[in-house]
């Protein structure tokens, strides 16, 4: 496969790259001390923003009592630093413009000395913080994470979406790529949608959402990244926290968790064990109308309701060594265990062209789901020089997933009366990926900085079904609907990044090239594919101060989406009698193309335009079966293009002094051009989604959250969705000297956000009404143990993200 870049993209590229290259900000450095004039170990230290002192970041001291902020933008700001037998101390205000930020040292004071007084701090981190290229959700302090799941904590963030089919989207685009703790989940639409159901808020610290990533990350996900870190204990000696959450709704949902952290000397123990427990409410009603040579044949009508019961244990392990002063190893195993029970009974009438009744029938869908996960991880890091100014890192992964899908498909005819029938299916599937990759750091003369890496990924995929026919007590094996998919897959790529500062324009720029090999085979019939493909994606990034309240940046980047490996995967997973779900082998990666300007002012207000053009862009769709009978499959499909533009504006306020807010509107215009089930697609309309996030101090411990969203009605394709919104609530009290936190929430408070949508090709029109158990109302309780000596942390990434995430389907 080859490319090409759009002509207008090549100009503006290389004219942009003539300048220079450059880091994204200027790095605050100090020190810090006690009254004697030793240095402070694992000190907190936070920057604040001069204008209101919220609190932006928060570092710890290291061995040699400094802090280091990194990439800084332009702006007025204070630190101030804490630990425990000491007074907070601050510095004064200072001003950051283009050059790193040496500051004075900061001299701790005993306890009993004087505090603050002429500045109120804000002790809790703000509901949402904005960087230079990315969201931060801080998902631990707010009383909205109690006993939610990261799904649903992603669904009210700034930007994002999730569709009817558990498909993310950042700002009106789907094509994401979810990473935890640095390694990508493997799984994507309704199984992605699980494993984040399981993975309980409590376990989360936050969650970074990157609209256009630099070439360090891997080439794919055209939308943007979307990266969950996992709570880690930083203290000095044994410490952990153990939380436990009951919330109600249409059924009961119990979460309950412990985490674990043990640090001495060069020795950093961790781990933590999730339990989930949740009963979750589901109703699709759907009308279809069928036409045959534009003339209308008949519909059907459906409603299916019932209950799904997750059962789901999630863990985490692992070692972090100090070899040297200047070098690190670790070890991490992480896992999930998922079990899943469903029963959704289906009620479904067919009508003629003369609106007659057809036929009458019940199902009853009986299914059962097991994914059992486990992965391992080790990595090491090492500076080759006191500074840090030279650094390589390494990860191995080795991950094994399973799924395990049992069905039970009961259909009992009342019109015409014939025998009932039995659709029995056992879907099985492994998935093994083995990962290699290495990342070198150098820094160059003023202010410059080279990085640079490879990556080496194996994955095989096997997957089995077997569906079987139930009549009159005979069992036959269905050769129409059994198959059996190979999928084998080599990855190999290597990038560079450049960073140089020019006076004050800073310019970031990146290539990586990937070589991807892939061979897909259909054990019956002998049917398969296989690809060879080598691709390049450049990516620049830009900012120019314009002056002390105005700063301007633009970021372009090229990405690609392969097909995960069950959206190739042909098998068949039976929704109800008339609906069932397969893959599409025949699926193509998309390409995309993006460009966006950004405007910040006062390092506050943020207004975004963007453009990105991605051809062959995958879209899940409901059409008609090839196979008629008034069926309609759910599959995947290559348009042929899509052209996206957008507007993003950011407007944060404070009211009061105890009431913040937080604000976010994304206008956009997607159109797309395809032509699929012999219906030609050229359409797009203006939309927009507004999300809203208020946070309110409201003394003696107490804090209050309030946020709320609205979604504009939307064009995805071939789909179009009706408006939606939902308003939220929650309380959060501190007690136990801070040790317990107490928090209430209730969520989707007016029930707002159940779905209506419609689809519609020249011969098939399908509309559907869908809720879910989204008004709950949760109680949550959260006790920490352990001293309050801190301790830095370090990062921890793993190599096979990309193929993890890739490793679901639909």
């Amino acid at each position: 496969m080859t490319f090409s870049l759009p002509k207008h993209v090549i100009i503006l590229f290389f004219f942009l790259t003539g300048s220079a290259w450059a880091q994204k900000g200027p790095n605050v450095t100090g020190l810090v001390h006690d009254p004697t004039g030793s240095v402070v170990e694992f000190a907190t230290v936070a920057l604040h923003r001069a204008s209101d002192s919220t609190v932006l970041k928060t570092e710890f001291s290291d061995a040699a009592g400094t802090y280091r902020f990194p990439s800084v933008p332009a702006g007025q700001y204070f630190v101030s630093a804490s630990q425990v037998g000491f007074a907070r101390s601050q510095t004064n205000a200072f001003t950051v413009s283009t050059s790193n930020e040496s500051l004075p040292v900061i001299q701790l004071k005993s306890s009993s000395a004087t505090q603050l007084k002429e500045v109120t701090v804000q002790a809790r981190k703000p509901m949402f913080e904005r960087e230079a290229d990315r969201i931060v959700v801080n998902v631990d302090g707010s009383p909205l994470s109690a006993g939610a799941t990261s799904l649903e904590i992603l669904s009210r963030s700034p930007g994002i979406t999730v569709d009817q089919n558990d498909n993310l989207a950042l700002r009106g685009k789907q094509g994401v790529l979810v990473l935890i703790d640095g390694k990508r989940v493997p799984m994507t639409g309704s199984e992605l949608a699980d494993m984040l159901r399981s993975l309980p808020a409590n376990s989360v610290e936050k969650i970074e959402l990157i609209t256009n990533p630099p070439a360090k990350y891997d080439a794919a996900g055209s939308a943007g990244i979307i990266a969950i870190k996992l709570k880690k204990d930083g203290r000095q000696g044994t410490n952990g926290s153990l939380t436990t959450s009951y919330g109600y709704g249409r059924y009961g949902k119990f979460t309950s968790g412990i985490n674990l952290n043990h640090r001495h000397k060069k020795t950093n123990l961790f781990g933590s064990y999730n339990y989930n427990d949740r009963n979750v409410f589901t109703q699709l009603i759907l009308h279809r109308d069928f036409y045959q040579n534009g003339q209308f044949a008949g519909s059907s009508d459906q409603e299916n309701q019932g209950k799904t019961h997750y059962k789901t244990h999630t863990y985490r392990a692992g070692i972090d060594y100090s070899v040297s002063k200047r070098t690190m190893a670790g070890i991490v195993v992480n896992g999930m265990a998922l079990d899943a029970k469903a029963s959704i009974p289906n009620v479904t009438k067919t009508y003629d062209a003369e609106n007659q009744l057809q036929s009458s029938y019940t199902s009853a869908n009986n299914r059962g789901l097991r994914i059992p996960n486990l992965a391992g991880n080790v990595n090491i890091k090492h500076s080759f020089d006191s500074t840090g100014k030279r650094e390589l890192s390494a990860d191995f992964d080795l991950a094994h997933y399973e799924t395990h899908r049992l069905q039970n498909l009961a259909t009992t005819f009342i019109v015409p009366a014939i025998s009932p029938t039995i659709l029995a299916g056992d879907l099985s599937g492994a998935l093994d990926i083995t990962s290699f990759k290495a990342d070198y750091v150098h820094a160059l003369p003023n202010k410059g900085r080279l990085e640079g890496g490879i990556k080496f990924s194996q994955v095989h995929s096997d997957n089995n079904v077997l569906f079987t026919n139930i009549i009159d007590s005979q069992s036959v094996v269905d050769t129409g609907k059994s198959n059996h998919f190979r999928y084998d897959e080599n990855i190999n790529a290597a990038y560079i990044n450049l960073n140089q500062t020019f006076n004050k324009l800073t310019v970031q720029l990146g290539f990586r090239g990937e070589q991807t090999t892939a061979k897909g085979q259909q054990v019956i019939g002998n049917a398969g594919f296989s690809r060879n493909y080598f691709q390049l994606f450049p990516s620049i990034f830009l900012k120019q101060p314009l002056s002390k309240n105005h700063d301007m940046s633009l970021s372009l980047s090229r990405r690609i989406d392969r097909p995960t490996y069950n959206q190739l995967n042909p098998f068949r997973a039976y929704i109800d009698a008339t609906t069932y779900f397969t893959g599409n082998p025949a699926l193509f990666p998309q390409l995309s193309y993006n460009v966006e300007l950004t405007h910040t002012f006062k390092q506050k207000f943020i207004t975004s335009v963007s453009y990105s053009r991605t051809d062959q862009p995958i879209i899940d769709v409901v059409q008609p079966a090839p196979d008629g009978n008034r069926q309609a499959v759910s599959t995947f499909q290559n348009l042929t293009r899509s052209d996206y533009y957008g507007l993003t504006l950011t407007v944060p306020a404070q009211p009061a002094n105890w009431w913040t807010m937080d604000n976010n509107l994304v206008a956009y215009y997607q159109q797309f051009v395809g032509n699929l089930a012999g219906t030609s697609l050229n359409t797009g309309i203006p939309a927009y989604s507004i999300n809203t996030a208020n946070t309110f101090t409201l003394g003696n411990g107490w804090t209050a959250d309030v946020t709320g969203n609205y979604r504009s009605r939307q064009l995805y394709g071939f789909l179009d969705i009706r408006p939606l919104g939902q308003l939220n609530i929650g309380l959060q009290k501190t007690m136990l000297n801070k040790k317990g936190t107490l928090k209430v929430n209730v969520t989707d408070i007016f029930y707002t956000s159940p779905l209506h949508a419609t689809s519609e090709y020249d011969n098939y029109k399908e509309s559907f009404n869908q809720r879910q158990d989204t008004r709950v109302a949760t109680a949550s309780f959260t006790y920490r143990f352990g001293n309050d000596t801190l301790a830095p942390t370090r990062r921890r990434t793993g190599g096979a993200e990309e193929e993890k995430r890739r490793a679901g389907g639909a």
